[in-house]
């Protein structure tokens, strides 16, 4: 599912900008830009993501700045300021040259001053962090809601189209049964024309071998599933994966349906509720 979040603020002596936008993806799956001396969050931010977040191709961008500098404390290298010292007089010696060694000389050698950061607390850091992260997710997660309330509505027209097929193909049950008994049984007699079976064997062999292709079993199975289907559509939970199984589910009953079929209109049924039934599968592969 798509979805785009984003929060700028100063936040308990940080200010941070905090991106998050998503595409559709069967899984999760998470990638970031973060601040260079902020990057140790990046476990913690996948994570505090995951609690909200169960599918789509994530991409979180974070700019974190201090608004205070940590305290500095700066050193002096003196054996390498010595070292510089030397070189310079002696450079000035060998060449002729004025010995105007200063402080001003030295300071354009950085390497002779070391500067020590106070390291920062991660604690206070995250702290801030998981606001913005709060922040930016409001807006992400009530575009995926939007985005989810359409995809309900497409697939459960679907669903529901689905199970008027389901009643067309119950309703022809019965006639395809007798129809396929009576073909069997007109077969069955002229192979065994010339044999000494039985009508009644005869009849009832016809009757088991048409009970075959009834579908009673697979369309009441059918309307379980579809039960299931809108029961799932319902909860105020993650259920993109339940979904793809109950469909897998229905698929499997259609294609039996479709390999007992004996009717040339049950199977053009059957094909029609494939169509419906790829088309859901399609769309809740992005579903939470």
């Amino acid at each position: 599912m798509t979805g785009f979040g984003r929060y700028e603020n100063a936040v308990n002596g940080y200010h941070i900008i905090a991106e998050i936008r998503s595409v559709n993806h069967r899984y999760f799956e998470y990638s970031s830009r973060i601040t260079r001396s902020y990057s140790f969050l990046d476990d913690k931010v996948k994570a505090y993501l995951k609690e909200y977040i169960s599918r789509g191709k994530v991409d979180v961008f974070l700019s974190i700045d201090a608004l205070e500098d940590p305290e500095t404390k700066i050193e002096l290298n003196h054996s390498l300021a010595s070292g510089y010292v030397k070189a310079l007089r002696e450079l000035a010696g060998s060449y002729g040259l004025q010995d105007d060694v200063t402080v001003s000389t030295l300071a354009r050698y950085p390497d002779i001053f070391m500067i020590h950061k106070s390291p920062e607390d991660e604690d206070i850091v995250w702290a801030a962090v998981s606001v913005a992260l709060e922040k930016a997710l409001r807006p992400f997660l009530e575009m995926r809601r939007e985005e989810g309330k359409r995809m309900k509505a497409d697939v459960l027209q679907r669903a529901q189209a689905i199970m008027q097929i389901v009643a067309q193909i119950e309703d022809r049950s019965p006639q395809t049964v007798a129809e396929y008994r009576e073909k069997l049984l007109i077969h069955l007699k002229e192979v065994l024309a010339d044999t000494q079976i039985e009508q009644q064997r005869v009849l009832t062999e016809a009757a088991i071998f048409a009970d075959k292709v009834a579908v009673a079993e697979e369309t009441v199975r059918l309307r379980s599933h579809y039960e299931q289907f809108c029961s799932f559509l319902e909860a105020d939970e993650a259920v993109g994966r339940k979904l793809d199984f109950i469909v897998q589910e229905m698929n499997r009953e259609t294609n039996t349906i479709g390999s007992k079929a004996q009717d040339a209109a049950v199977a053009h049924m059957v094909v029609d509720m494939k169509a419906e039934l790829e088309k859901i599968r399609e769309q809740i592969q992005n579903i939470e």
